[in-house]
């Protein structure tokens, strides 16, 4: 059997058994579905809103550009978290001490990272189609998910781990919160990013966040609500193109990093970790 098959392997069964001890622990399950029920909250108060020029309902709007925006932070945010606390723990040396072992890890993360945001997805979209209207999906909708949700992972994971590599440790994780809400502000999730200034408008075109709320606002509102978007179109292509170079840099500059980040851990590391931890807890 050859290394590769062997990482596959090893990593899926790693994720499944993370995603059930997950789905067991009930401050995790909280931590995923607590922002799913303030997203449901929020969309119920905007149903009777419109979007400005049509008769469409604000929170029909909002509910796909929010999945497209938890893709993004799910990528980003949960990959740079397992990452640092993985790291932490110990759990990072012990996979890079075994055979194939951070091929395994990698792969093991992507499945828990992945089935996490499955059952978000469910949590979020099926009650939502009950509190809003407007929502519908066609096949050329199911064609463009097909391939706009892993793309969307392989264009944000790579960043999350990266993030990961350079934080020191689970105190830091704040400073990437400020900059993710910053461009989930800019990026027309919970209001067309028509109304924003313009080199507002040029920022959050440069990043993943905005590309997956127009990819999945395509997916299930009517072409009529393109009047609300940049060049009064879906943009399709343009999506393809960003996300896709962001994959390819991810790709290509993720690993190096989390061969460095590996190269640096130790037991002594791992023990000094604990030992500062311990300090500022007493």
């Amino acid at each position: 059997m050859s290394s590769v098959s062997t990482a596959a392997r090893t990593g899926l069964a790693r994720g499944g058994i993370e995603l059930r001890q997950t789905l067991t622990h009930a401050a995790d399950i909280w931590q995923f579905v607590s922002p799913s029920i303030l997203l449901l909250g929020t969309i119920f108060f905007e149903a009777d809103a419109t979007v400005p020029g049509t008769d469409i309902s604000l929170g029909a709007r909002t509910l796909p550009s929010a999945l497209g925006m938890g893709f993004a932070f799910t990528g980003l945010m949960t990959v740079a978290m397992l990452l640092v606390v993985d790291r932490e723990d110990g759990t990072l040396l012990r996979a890079k001490a075994t055979p194939n072992g951070m091929s395994g890890y990698l792969v093991g993360k992507i499945v828990l990272v992945g089935g996490m945001s499955a059952i978000v997805l469910a949590i979020q979209l099926i009650p939502g189609l009950f509190i809003v209207d407007g929502l519908h999906i066609d096949a050329f909708g199911w064609f463009t998910l097909v391939w706009l949700v892993p793309l969307g992972f392989i264009a944000t994971m790579p960043i999350g781990a990266m993030a990961g590599s350079l934080l020191d440790g689970p105190r830091n994780l704040g400073f990437l919160m400020l900059p993710l809400g910053g461009l989930v502000a800019i990026s027309g999730i919970f209001y067309p990013i028509t109304s924003m200034p313009g080199w507002l408008q040029a920022i959050a075109q440069l990043f993943p966040i905005y590309w997956l709320g127009l990819g999945m606002r395509s997916v299930f509102l009517p072409d009529a609500l393109t009047t609300a978007e940049l060049g009064h179109s879906w943009r399709l292509w343009e999506t393809a193109g960003v996300l896709g170079v962001w994959a390819v840099l991810g790709l290509a500059i993720a690993p190096i990093l989390l061969r460095r980040m590996a190269e640096r851990e130790s037991g002594s590391a791992v023990a000094a970790r604990r030992e500062k931890a311990m300090t500022r807890a007493v």
